[in-house]
Formats: C-alpha cells, sequence, structure tokens
C-alpha cells in the first residue's frame, strides 16, 4: 500500500478528493494533517489575495476565527475530509498540527514510512516567490518526495 501524507489548510472539496485519490495505480493510506488557520499570516494571505485579484477577500482577512474556534472548525473539516477520503475508497487517518507544521510532518513521515508528501493549499503566491511556503520548506525537510497542488474549491 501506498502512503500519502496529505498536508491541507481548508476542508478537502469534491474534486480534491477525486483528485487525489486517483493520483497513483496502488491503493493509498492518508495521513491528513490540519493546520487550524488564525491570525497569523493574515498579512501574507492579504498580500496573496491582492495579488490574484481578490480583493474582497483580502478586506476580510481579519474575519478569521482564532483560538479554540479556529481549532473546532479545524476538527469538523479534517473529520470531514477523512470521512470523504473514506469514502472514496481510502483509508485515512487525520491530525491537527498543533505547532509548526513541518516538525509533525517529518515526524509523521518518518513514523508511517510514508512514501511522499502532498501538500493541498489555495495558491500562495508571497509564500511561493520568498519560498516560505510549506511545499517549499517540506522539501528540505522530509526526505521523500512533495508534491505541491492547488485546492479546488467546490463554490466556484
Amino acid at each position: 500500500m501506498f502512503t500519502s501524507v496529505l498536508l491541507i489548510e481548508q476542508q478537502l472539496s469534491a474534486a480534491d478528493v477525486k483528485f487525489v485519490t486517483t493520483l497513483h495505480d496502488d491503493e493509498t493510506f492518508f495521513v491528513v494533517l490540519m493546520q487550524p488557520r488564525g491570525s497569523e499570516n493574515r498579512l501574507l494571505r492579504s498580500l496573496d489575495d491582492i495579488a490574484l485579484g481578490e480583493l474582497e477577500q483580502a478586506v476580510h482577512e481579519g474575519g478569521e476565527p482564532e483560538g479554540e474556534e479556529a481549532r473546532q472548525q479545524a476538527a469538523l473539516a479534517l473529520e470531514h475530509s477523512v470521512q470523504s477520503l473514506r469514502a472514496a475508497g481510502s483509508e485515512s487517518v487525520g491530525q491537527l498540527v498543533g505547532g509548526h507544521p513541518l516538525t509533525l510532518l517529518r515526524s509523521v513521515v518518518e513514523q508511517t514510512g510514508a512514501d511522499e508528501v502532498i501538500v493541498l493549499t489555495a495558491p500562495h503566491l508571497v509564500e511561493e516567490l520568498l519560498h516560505l511556503d510549506w511545499a517549499g520548506r517540506a522539501r528540505h525537510t522530509v526526505g521523500v518526495p512533495v508534491l505541491k497542488l492547488y485546492a479546488h474549491d467546490d463554490e466556484r
């Protein structure tokens, strides 16, 4: 069985589930890691929104839940994502990221003997340009191939 560690920042859409579950011919076991959003990196997210021409979103970046509310929302999104992967026929487990995502990512890759890491996020142009994005930093950290994919939005 192929093992993928899937690092996400929002609930998987139906298109995301279909995409990641069809990447490999082998059965895939997914370990889904999700970091609750919050006030950190709000400036970078606003700059990304502006760079993508999404001015309305840039203005509303301050409306993100924080603390326990952010953790609760992330836990629900993570559970939905894990259940969606299972419904698509893939074994999967999930875990919220409590600290720095790359520390947990490296640990999970080592513990599971993962074959790859998939970083599935919205476009982060500023972070990617400065090589501060998760995928760019993970490539130097985890010791397995890292695939960067852009999340789909069910609302679009």
